[in-house]
């Protein structure tokens, strides 16, 4: 190890600068510095020498040159164990510096400000400070980077340590956190590029995909199944603040398959105005429901499947309140309203309602009283996403799928089928409270994995028919769900009826009285003819809502 005697620092934030070069300072460290810093430096109570007295080479062109010069990168680069590099810089006169501070030009918040115009964003793009991240990091042998204020209290303290040095170890790891900023920043420059300049003007997908990610905390427990490791990372460009930046108010570390499962929670919740609860089970709503209230839309929608409710992921679009609070995970409910309602209802007395029990619950916001109950439930993980209550809110720029070899590429799935877009085909017409219905159920299906048949009654679910390869499985599955309530029930399918089977299937095992689709088949006449003779009203969308 080898001291710091001398030290570069440009940086654009400030903050702990004072407390960096007065540490510095105390070890006799010399400091060179340009513009801003410089004069904050000083401020700060300690001296440093302007890089272009250090140079002999002036400041230029609106600050755009600066540390652009072999006084600078050779004094950075230079081989010390290397006689020939040593030779050569002290021919040219340049000095080894051992430490360089650098942080750079906020093009991130530039360009997520309003408005903000492509020369703008230009303007805020970093020439000099990642020339100078990156130099001193490839040379980590005998250089130390630091471009994480977070980092000033942790270099002074190894320095403390080790009269004046810096362990090769630290240098290490400081390297590798330079090249992630450095790779960090220009992916955002990238992308932010690529949306202003297209190769190609028909599509709206760059040619170069230049994602960016950065690791929430440490690994999970285990992958999908405990046999695979897996890890939450957050968008680092989205400006939501979704999963990845939920705070957790209680509960056990999320798994994997809670991510997952929230994740479906959240999106479904969120696409409704009045007060919604979902419930989700391996990424299906197993029940949803709007109501007046929360609390009511929550006990409609455990009533539709209580059975599968068991270890289920919620998720409310509004503050959640005491009284629905106190309705989850408590089994005394469950067993007193619940499931004498569900027997009820169905005609279903077999199968087994285990508890009430529930893994996640994510909502907007909590009341005080509301989290003071759930503290009750052992284990229960309450998330709190407030920036989720409704469509326009959320959603990242694209949805990704990974396949072997590469990853796929879409929009985020935000369509809403509007009611002044919806097609009676049919000669029977929905009244207006069959019509709330549908709409209701279109926005449900959309959650769905395909194929879907959707049952509803009012703006609750009855019956799931969740991913079948054939839809006319999907049919008898929702109907059995549903038992007794299928008839007189709203139909919601997520896709086109290929043929008239299906629906043939779902009116006869259903006793459907209306039938939502996106319509589309080279058969739509025959399966709008099959609606004609079940007496069934039948809505087309137009809009499709495949969920693989």
């Amino acid at each position: 190890m080898a001291k710091i005697r001398l030290a570069l620092i440009s940086v654009y934030d400030k903050a702990g600068l004072g407390d960096l070069v007065r540490g510095l300072a105390e070890f006799g460290v010399r400091i060179l510095s340009t513009g801003g810093t410089l004069r904050a430096i000083r401020e700060a109570g300690v001296e440093a020498t302007p890089v272009e007295e250090h140079t002999g080479f002036p400041e230029m062109m609106d600050g755009r040159v600066k540390t652009l010069h072999p006084k600078i990168h050779g004094g950075l680069l230079c081989l010390r164990s290397n006689p020939e590099h040593m030779a050569q810089a002290e021919r040219h006169g340049i000095e080894m510096i051992d430490l360089v501070v650098c942080n750079l030009y906020p093009f991130e918040a530039t360009i997520a400000k309003p408005g903000v115009t492509i020369e703008e964003a230009v303007e805020q793009i970093d020439i000099g400070g990642p020339s100078m991240i990156r130099s001193s990091a490839k040379n980590f042998a005998s250089v130390a980077v630091i471009c994480n204020p977070a980092r000033y209290t942790q270099v002074l303290e190894e320095m403390r340590a080790h009269d004046g040095e810096i362990t090769p170890e630290l240098r290490r790891q400081l390297a590798l956190e330079a090249f992630t900023h450095t790779a960090k920043y220009d992916s955002a420059i990238a992308g932010y590029l690529a949306k202003q300049v297209s190769n190609d003007e028909a599509s709206v997908f760059p040619s170069l995909f230049t994602p960016w990610y950065e690791k929430v905390g440490g690994d999970l427990r285990y992958g999908e199944n405990p046999h695979q490791a897996g890890a939450l990372y957050r968008d680092v460009r989205s400006s939501e603040v979704g999963l990845a930046g939920a705070t957790q108010h209680q509960g056990k570390e999320l798994s994997f398959n809670n991510l997952l499962d929230a994740s479906a929670a959240l999106k479904a919740a969120r696409d409704f105005e009045a007060p919604t609860a979902i419930i989700i089970k391996h990424l299906n709503p197993c029940g949803a429901a709007s109501a007046e209230t929360l609390a009511q839309a929550y006990e409609e929608a455990w009533v539709c499947d209580p059975v599968s409710a068991f270890g289920s992921v919620m998720a409310f679009n509004r503050v959640m309140d005491k009284q629905t609070a106190d309705m989850i995970g408590n089994d005394e409910f469950l067993r007193d309203a619940i499931v004498p309602r569900y027997r009820e209802e169905t005609g279903d007395e077999e199968s087994t309602v285990l508890s009430a029990f529930p893994e996640v619950v994510i909502a907007p916001g909590y009341e005080p009283e509301a989290l003071e109950s759930l503290k009750r439930i052992k284990n229960l993980r309450v998330l709190e996403v407030p920036d989720f209550g409704g469509p326009e809110s959320g959603g990242c720029d694209y949805d990704l799928r990974k396949v072997p070899g590469g990853i796929l590429l879409q929009d985020e799935d935000m369509g809403i089928a509007a009611r002044d877009e919806m097609r009676v085909v049919t000669e029977k017409q929905p009244t207006a409270e069959e019509m709330e219905s549908l709409t209701f159920a279109d926005r449900i299906a959309k959650h769905v994995k395909s194929n879907t048949i959707l049952l509803v009654k009012g703006t609750r679910t009855v019956g799931v028919g969740a991913g079948q390869m054939s839809r006319v499985d999907s049919a008898l599955i929702a109907a059995r769900k549903a038992g007794k309530r299928a008839k007189g029930c709203v139909m919601a399918s997520d896709a086109m009826f290929p043929a008239r089977d299906g629906l043939d299937a779902a009116a006869g095992a259903t006793g459907a009285v209306a039938v939502i689709q996106p319509g589309g088949s080279v058969r739509d006449e025959e399966v709008i003819q099959a609606a004609n003779e079940h007496g069934i009203a039948m809505v087309l969308t137009g809009m499709r809502h495949f969920r693989h």
